[in-house]
């Protein structure tokens, strides 16, 4: 399951972070909206609006702005329509790409992320074409250094909690479960005292294939392009690369 999220990784390091901040509040506040829209405004009845809060905090989202995204949903009227569509296609280099988007227009949609996946040496496929190549999953990221007791500790917890998997990799610990048992886990790891860097229900790819050279800027400019449409909510790739090669990228 390790370097599903490569591709935060790399935005922390391209520095992007501040830059794509006020758009990045726009796409949590619009999934608290349909969240809270689509069931009961009040999280502790509506477990997608519970994940959608959860993100945004995770995030660094302003209580504020939660506030308000649940309040406009609660108060708005039948012409406030989101739906989430899903796009599935093949990036540079063969990777798959699943595209996750919340639009009140489906055309609008599905021209542009078709244009963006032509434009930037991709295609865009039919209903799944790479989706059997990703499971979704829990994820939990402890990036503090623990101590090998203390990290046998949190295994055998996790386990009694849920998890399906306790891997150690180069950015932490990375924590696995069923969609189903995320909340109780991570729940459950917080009242140990734990702290997560990221927290989140996720696409994790099966299988991943690794790129280098152009291919792997090819890969970051679509990548890049898909994210700054303000109908894309998340990306999903399994793409992999090594350190090294990351790093001749950034240069």
């Amino acid at each position: 399951m390790a370097g599903h999220s490569k591709w935060k990784n790399i935005q922390h390091r391209k520095g992007r972070q501040d830059a794509i901040k006020g758009k990045m509040f726009a796409k949590l506040a619009k999934e608290i909206y349909v969240a809270a829209k689509a069931g009961d405004p009040d999280p502790a009845n509506n477990q997608r609006l519970r994940l959608a809060i959860s993100k945004a905090k995770q995030n660094n989202m302003p209580n504020d702005n939660i506030d308000r995204a649940i309040k406009k949903a609660a108060g708005s009227g039948a012409d406030d329509q989101f739906e989430s569509i899903t796009y599935e296609g093949y990036g540079p280099g063969g990777i798959a790409v699943m595209v996750e988007c919340l639009t009140d227009n489906r055309n609008r949609s599905a021209a542009d992320v078709r244009h963006i996946f032509s434009k930037r040496g991709g295609n865009l496929g039919e209903n799944g074409c790479v989706s059997y190549l990703f499971e979704r999953k829990g994820y939990l990221l402890i990036d503090s250094v623990l101590s090998d007791e203390a990290e046998e500790e949190l295994l055998l917890e996790a386990l009694e909690m849920g998890a399906e998997d306790v891997e150690s990799t180069e950015k932490g610990i990375e924590i696995t479960s069923s969609p189903e048992e995320f909340e109780e886990l991570r729940e459950g790891l917080e009242a140990k005292g734990y702290t997560f860097a990221e927290a989140e229900v996720t696409l994790v790819p099966e299988t991943k294939i690794m790129i280098e050279g152009e291919q792997l800027q090819a890969i970051f400019n679509l990548i890049d392009a898909l994210e700054d449409h303000d109908d894309v909510q998340n990306v999903y790739t399994n793409f992999d690369a090594t350190e090294e090669e990351i790093a001749k990228v950034m240069e």
